[in-house]
């Protein structure tokens, strides 16, 4: 495992590995705080594999160690860690998830796994066809324990817990300590030791904050004015709708600025597509929802930019928290409308700290502007019946052919 680590370029732990390792080695349960970009999975991951690899391998090679996350792609990241660490030990993983065929998983399923990433849905849909059992699990990691609660995935954890063994380890991993995650805490780890990496809900320190107060039908034009005229070539925006990241990416598009959205509605292979482009530099502007954005591994991001701000304030520390990684310095842009001045006091009071406001000029509130007029659509064809009635289908619409690639928007 040191050799797979020096592989890796890694010569000293990160804080929260400094002090989660140790614990985990010992058998204890931990629950542990760690911002985005710390190093958390490193944290569990090392352990986990030196715990397994010391043990014997039980006959069948059934799943030992369960890491549940809530979006793919922090099921993919916490794989390719996996895979990386464990290279030249004998420890095979897997990870499964929603929105890609499922006959794949179960066949490596059948060959024998040591260590499991999966999101809720697809574990439970697996489980239910009988392809997998969690009856061995020695290990449990709930990674990001506070987006998946975010995300409605209480019940799905429950029925999971129900089917692992109730001797076993328990490691929950959350950027916050909410009420939610110390209750969830309570029912599943036992005499837990508490980690944290950083004093609770402070953004990474070398972030440079900015605000804009912005007209609402102003911040897609000062969005590529910024970009535009910084000259640059990695940003990462947030919207708070699927709709709105779609609308946002073909304006940039448009503008000759390369362009790609990724949320719960693309399908796996766009969502992957989309983050090669961004990381590879095809791509310069990776516009996501929050859902879609958390557990993406992208190292060395400079500009962060809030097109809207989040309604929930530990969601604005996630989202600056993609750049600054690593102890790199970063930069995170807020474009701030009337409608938003509580959100931006909610995000000061949780981060203890006022947020420098900044001036475009030609964009201050109350400026002369020129508002871009939306693409002109297609006159809507119609056809007449015998009365002269336009008829357009039933009810005066027409009719859309059902959307049978949908998947849950959070895996």
């Amino acid at each position: 495992m040191l050799k797979a680590i020096s592989k890796k370029g890694y010569t000293t732990p990160s804080t929260i590995q400094q002090k989660s390792i140790p614990v985990v080695l010992q058998g204890k349960d931990i629950i542990a705080s760690a911002q985005t970009g710390t190093g958390k999975t490193a944290g569990f991951t090392l352990p986990l594999l030196q715990l397994l690899s010391e043990r014997p391998t039980p006959k069948g090679r059934p799943i030992r160690a369960l890491v549940l996350t809530p979006t793919r792609e922090l099921a993919a990241q916490v794989f390719d860690n996996l895979k990386a660490y464990s290279e030249f030990i004998d420890i095979k993983s897997l990870v499964i998830f929603g929105g890609v065929n499922e006959n794949p998983q179960i066949a490596s399923l059948r060959g024998g796994v040591d260590v499991l990433v999966a999101t809720p849905g697809r574990l439970l849909d697996l489980h239910g066809q009988g392809a997998l059992t969690l009856k061995h699990i020695e290990i449990l990691v709930l990674d990001e324990a506070d987006r998946m609660l975010d995300m409605g995935f209480l019940r799905d954890i429950k029925r999971i817990l129900l089917l692992m063994p109730e001797k076993r380890q328990n490691l929950l991993f959350s950027a916050t300590f909410s009420k939610e995650i110390k209750l969830l805490a309570k029912g599943i780890l036992h005499e837990p030791v508490i980690v944290e990496a950083t004093p609770q809900q402070t953004t990474v320190e070398k972030i440079e904050q900015k605000v804009y107060r912005i007209e609402k039908e102003r911040k897609t034009a000062l969005t590529i004015a910024l970009i535009a005229e910084g000259d640059w070539q990695q940003v990462l925006v947030f919207t708070r709708t699927k709709h709105g990241a779609n609308r946002l990416s073909e304006k940039l598009n448009q503008k000759g600025i390369t362009s790609m959205a990724i949320h719960g509605n693309k399908t796996q292979a766009a969502r992957t597509k989309a983050l090669e482009g961004f990381k590879q530099g095809s791509v310069r502007v990776l516009v996501a929802t929050d859902i879609a954005a958390r557990g993406l591994d992208i190292p060395l991001l400079p500009h962060v930019i809030n097109y809207e701000l989040p309604n929930v304030p530990e969601d604005y520390v996630h989202r600056i928290g993609r750049t600054g990684r690593a102890g790199a310095s970063g930069e995170a842009i807020s474009l701030v409308s009337a409608d938003e001045n509580d959100f931006l006091r909610g995000i000061e009071r949780l981060i203890g700290q006022q947020i420098p406001l900044e001036v475009k000029p030609g964009f201050e509130i109350g400026s002369p502007f020129v508002q871009e007029k939306e693409e002109p659509r297609p006159p809507r064809q119609s056809h007449s019946n015998h009365s002269g009635i336009k008829k357009t289908g039933q009810a005066g619409f027409q009719r859309r052919p059902p959307n049978r690639n949908y998947t849950r928007p959070s895996e």
